[in-house]
């Protein structure tokens, strides 16, 4: 009787564990959609945030393809130096940093001249919110250093 007692109490203890893990909804539907849905996804977000209008809202699109497409070429080369074996070397790393801060800047200057004052602004603080918590992602990623 007690040996029974004790396998069921194991029995059950196990079926705990092989329940399926479920994956955060919102990552797994990223990992689904296509680059232009995830874009498309975003632009709906910032014109729900944002309250874009039809002229707003093709420009901020334009702005975020062009972006992409950037990015896209950036990672391409850097996956393609990586795939040779080569590392930048200090100098090419410097030139990478003031590249992709140019291309910061002017990506803000163009949604600066699309945006009203107000829309600008809480962009502003939608990204700085985003960035905030990466970071804190990041420190529990790492133990809460």
């Amino acid at each position: 009787m007690k040996n029974l007692i004790i396998a069921l109490v194991f029995g059950m203890g196990l079926t705990g564990f092989a329940q399926e893990a479920t994956p955060k909804p919102n990552r797994a539907n990223m990992e689904k959609m296509t680059p232009e849905q995830r874009q498309q996804k975003h632009l709906a977000y910032l014109t729900k945030e944002l309250t874009l209008d039809a002229k707003q809202q093709e420009a901020v699109g334009k702005i975020l393809a062009d972006k992409k497409a950037k990015m896209q070429d950036a990672k391409e080369q850097k996956d393609t130096r990586k795939a040779n074996g080569d590392k930048l070397t200090s100098e090419e790393r410097a030139a990478f940093r003031n590249n992709m801060q140019a291309e910061k800047e002017d990506t803000e200057a163009k949604m600066k001249a699309v945006l009203s004052a107000d829309q600008y602004q809480k962009w502003q603080d939608l990204r700085a919110e985003k960035k905030d918590k990466m970071k804190d992602k990041m420190k529990e990623r790492r133990g809460g250093m």
